[in-house]
C-alpha cells in the first residue's frame, strides 16, 4: 500500500480537533446484508458498531414484500447465514414469514438487535478528509460519525416503475408488489398484473382463484424451471438439529449444484441445451392452448435473465378467467388500460411487478467522498463501478455489500455477501495497521483495470447475448452480475489485495 497526503483548509483542521467518532463502524440497513455484516463484525471482536435502518423493523426486502405468495426462489437451506443454519424450515423454499422470523431470530442471538437504531433514514453520507472519518446525517437531521461505513441496503430496495402514461388517471386502485397493501380485497374484482418476472411468477397463480377477472401483461415470458418444493418433514428437522453435518451437507449439495446450473450461463452449451430442454418440456405439459403456449416461450438465451422456479405459474393460464397480454400497454385510462394494437381493458385494480432498479443509481443514497464528489452523479455519468464489488476509488474508509457486478443470478447472493464480509474484516486490520488517523482507498487505476476486465469476461456470457435485463443500465452496460463464477469469485475473495490500495493520512500545514 502506499501513501499519499492531503493539505487540508484551516476550517478543516479546526472540525478535525473537535469530530469525535460515535462509533467505529457503522452499518447502513438491517437487512440480509446488513445483519451478516453485524454478526461477521462481531464475531471478529468489532464491537463498536451500529447498524442503522430506516424503518421501524428489520428484515430489508423480507419485511417489505408481503405480497400474495412471497418466498424464496433459492432452497431453505442455502438462503441462510453460514454460521447460524436454521434446522426448522418448514419446506423446501422458504416463504417471506419463515424468512423474516428467521433474521430476528438471528438478530437477537447474535447480539446484533440491541445494535440497531430503527426509524433512523441515512441521507447522506459525507467522507472528512479531516478526520479520516464518515458523516451520516439523518432525515431529521441528526449526525453520527463512524470511521468505517457499510452500505448493506442492497440492490432490491428501489421500486421500479415503467413509464406508462395515464397512470395519475386511472379510477381504481394500484399497487407496486413490494409496497403490497395486505387490507387489499381482490375478491371478484377485475385485475391486471403488470410484469411476469420473479414477483410475478409468485403473485399471479395466488389471486388467480379469487379475482374475478385476470389480465397479465407480459413484455418478455420468462424461463421457468421445476420448483419441486414440499414439506420439510420431523425426521429431517431431527436430524439437522441433532446431527448438524448433515444439514451442512444439504447445504453444500445445493451449492454445487446450482454452481452446476450457472456454469451453462459461463460457456456450456450442453448444459444450457438441456435446461432449454427441461422448461419447454415443462411449458407443454402445463398450457394446453398452443397460442398461449408460444406466447409463454421465452425468445432469448435461458439465463439472459433471471431464472424463475415454479409448479403453479404456467397452469394458471389455463384457466377461463385468466388473460395473456402481449400487445405493448399504450396508455393507462380512467377505465383500464389501452395497448397499442387497440385492445381497452377495465379493470379495478393493478398490480406494478415490475421489479427494481439495480444497475442505476436513481435515488441511491447520497454518498460524498473525497474533493466533494457525488458518488450517484459519478456513476450516472460513468456507470456504476467499484472494485471487487465492495470499495469504490475516492471514497476511503467505505465498502458496500452488493455492489457493482456482485449480483448471482442462479444461487444465493448470502454466499457473496459472507464473501465480500471476509474481504472486508482484512480491508479493516489493514485500516488498523495504518493508523487510527489514516484512510484506505482504491487506486484508480486498479479499479479501471478491473472493470475493464470485468466487462470483456461479460462480454463470453450469456448477459451479454442480446436480451433486455435489470442487469444492465440505460446505456446497455452489464453493472448487475459477477463476471465469474460464483465459487470463483468466493475464493479470489479470500485474499486481500494490499497492493491496490493506497493509505491516505491528514497532514496539517
Amino acid at each position: 500500500m502506499s501513501t499519499s497526503s492531503t493539505l487540508l483548509r484551516p476550517e478543516e483542521v479546526q472540525l478535525s480537533a473537535r469530530t469525535e467518532l460515535d462509533y467505529e463502524v457503522g452499518v447502513i440497513g438491517a437487512g440480509f446484508a446488513g445483519l451478516t455484516a453485524a454478526v461477521q463484525l462481531l464475531g471478529a471482536g468489532r464491537a463498536s458498531l451500529a447498524v442503522f435502518e430506516r424503518a421501524d423493523e428489520l428484515g430489508g426486502v423480507w419485511r417489505d414484500n408481503v405480497y400474495p405468495g412471497c418466498a424464496c426462489d433459492v432452497r431453505s437451506h442455502l438462503y441462510a447465514i453460514a454460521s447460524d443454519p436454521n434446522p426448522d424450515w418448514p419446506s423446501g423454499y422458504a416463504r417471506q414469514a419463515d424468512i423474516l422470523a428467521y433474521l430476528k431470530r438471528v438478530a437477537d442471538h447474535r447480539d446484533v438487535a440491541r445494535r440497531i437504531q430503527f426509524g433512523v433514514d441515512i441521507v447522506e453520507a459525507r467522507f472528512l478528509e479531516a478526520t479520516s472519518c464518515w458523516r451520516l446525517t439523518d432525515a431529521g437531521g441528526g449526525v453520527r460519525h463512524v470511521r468505517v461505513l457499510i452500505l448493506a441496503s442492497g440492490p432490491l430496495n428501489r421500486p421500479s416503475f415503467p413509464a406508462i402514461p395515464g397512470i395519475e388517471r386511472f379510477g381504481g386502485s394500484f399497487v407496486h408488489s413490494s409496497a403490497w397493501d395486505t387490507s387489499l380485497d381482490l375478491t371478484g374484482k377485475r385485475v391486471a398484473v403488470i410484469g411476469t418476472g420473479a414477483s410475478g411468477v409468485q403473485i399471479i397463480p395466488s389471486i388467480a382463484g379469487r379475482v374475478g377477472r385476470l389480465t397479465v401483461f407480459q413484455r418478455s415470458a420468462p424461463w421457468v424451471m421445476p420448483r419441486g418444493d414440499r414439506r420439510t418433514t420431523r425426521l429431517e428437522r431431527w436430524l439437522f438439529r441433532r446431527l448438524p453435518f448433515t444439514q451442512a451437507l444439504v447445504r453444500s449439495a445445493i451449492y454445487w449444484a446450482l454452481e452446476g446450473v450457472g456454469s451453462a450461463f459461463f460457456g456450456n452449451e450442453a448444459l444450457a441445451r438441456m435446461l432449454r430442454a427441461v422448461a419447454l418440456r415443462k411449458l407443454k405439459r402445463e398450457v394446453r392452448d398452443p397460442q398461449v403456449r408460444a406466447k409463454l416461450t421465452p425468445d432469448y438465451a435461458i439465463g439472459c435473465k433471471r431464472l424463475t422456479v415454479s409448479d403453479d405459474f404456467l397452469p394458471t393460464f389455463d384457466r377461463e378467467n385468466v388473460e395473456l397480454v402481449t400487445d405493448p400497454i399504450a396508455e393507462i385510462t380512467r377505465e383500464g388500460v389501452r395497448t397499442r394494437s387497440g385492445g381497452e381493458y377495465r379493470l379495478d385494480h393493478i398490480v406494478f411487478a415490475t421489479g427494481f432498479i439495480v444497475a442505476d443509481p436513481d435515488d441511491f443514497l447520497r454518498v460524498v467522498g473525497r474533493g466533494g464528489r457525488v458518488l450517484p452523479e459519478q456513476w450516472a455519468e460513468e456507470g456504476a463501478q467499484a472494485f471487487r464489488g465492495v470499495t469504490v476509488a475516492g471514497y476511503p474508509n467505505l465498502a458496500m455489500l452488493l455492489g457493482p457486478n456482485s449480483a448471482l443470478s442462479y444461487s444465493s447472493v448470502i454466499h457473496v455477501v459472507e464473501s465480500q464480509m471476509r474481504y472486508v474484516l482484512t480491508y479493516l486490520e489493514a485500516l488498523d495497521a495504518a493508523g487510527p488517523k489514516a484512510a484506505l482507498d482504491v487506486r484508480p487505476e486498479v479499479q479501471a483495470a478491473f472493470n475493464t476486465a470485468v466487462q470483456a469476461k461479460l462480454a463470453g456470457t450469456v448477459w451479454a447475448s442480446g436480451c433486455r435485463s435489470w442487469y444492465l443500465d440505460r446505456a446497455g452496460r452489464n453493472a448487475g452480475v459477477l463476471p465469474e463464477p460464483g465459487w470463483r469469485y468466493r475464493r479470489r475473495m479470500s485474499r486481500f489485495d494490499a497492493d491496490a490500495y493506497e493509505v491516505v493520512r491528514m497532514v496539517r500545514s
